[in-house]
């Protein structure tokens, strides 16, 4: 299968009183079209600040990355927005809805912008996936924590389904996404998560803090200080390539 996602000696630097600081170290990663990947570590280990390289919301000191066969280091911002808008699909901890909007208004926003005249149908059919076809014209605040995460999520995989074709597929990135939850809701997301990312046939790339969520990814990054401490595959499964 071919890379939907690779990263070549990653180096991250920030500059501070003291010195230049190293916040990633050397780091390369390839991940096929349709794996999982789990990426753990302690706070401050490097694991979001990765996440955030890989899918183009920041560049590296050092290093190239290929995001659905474009090399994402060699644009400017604006053209990483474009690429990220065409293949890529988000979900925070936070939820990152916007309060003006009801939940079908707030998953059809990123297909409205591309101009797809089936934003608002598919954005119903995506909230009737995640259970939640009673909530269409409800604000974010009055709906409950699982729900708004369930939004968020309707609209990460609303935005892959739309935009991404087999040249390039879409690649969901979730960064603690059961973080704000309790553990009746987060446990609810989780399993959405991987239901739909198994029906759409998508890449996920998943930053956790709980073991049990890295386990049922194929593949698995433990970070440490910025760089890769573990790198593993759970059994009977094919190990993305991971180095430091």
């Amino acid at each position: 299968m071919s890379a939907v996602l690779r990263a070549e000696s990653l180096h991250l630097r920030v500059a501070t009183g003291e010195g230049p600081l190293t916040l990633l170290n050397n780091i390369s990663l390839q991940l096929a079209r349709g794996e999982s990947l789990a990426i753990t570590g302690a706070s401050g280990s490097g694991k979001s600040t990765l996440l955030g390289l890989l899918a183009g919301l920041d560049v590296p000191s050092e290093g190239r990355i290929w995001l659905g066969g474009e090399e994402i280091t060699a644009m400017d911002e604006e053209q990483r927005a474009a690429l990220r808008a065409r293949c890529v699909g988000f979900v925070f901890q936070t939820f990152q809805l916007l309060p003006g909007l009801t939940a079908r208004e707030n998953v059809m926003l990123p297909s409205e912008l591309r101009g797809e005249r089936s934003a608002a149908r598919r954005a119903g059919e995506f909230l009737a996936r995640v259970g939640l076809e009673h909530r269409l014209h409800h604000y974010p605040r009055q709906l409950s924590g699982g729900e708004q995460q369930r939004v968020a999520l309707a609209r990460a995989f609303c935005s892959i389904a739309g935009s991404s074709d087999s040249e390039n597929d879409g690649i969901l990135f979730a960064d603690e996404p059961t973080g704000s939850l309790d553990a009746g809701n987060g446990e609810k997301i989780i399993d959405l998560l991987f239901q739909l990312n198994a029906e759409s046939a998508t890449t996920l790339v998943l930053v956790t803090h709980e073991q049990r969520l890295a386990e049922r990814c194929q593949s698995h990054l433990r970070m440490a200080a910025g760089e890769v401490e573990i790198a593993g595959s759970a059994p009977g499964d094919n190990l993305s390539e991971v180095s430091a």
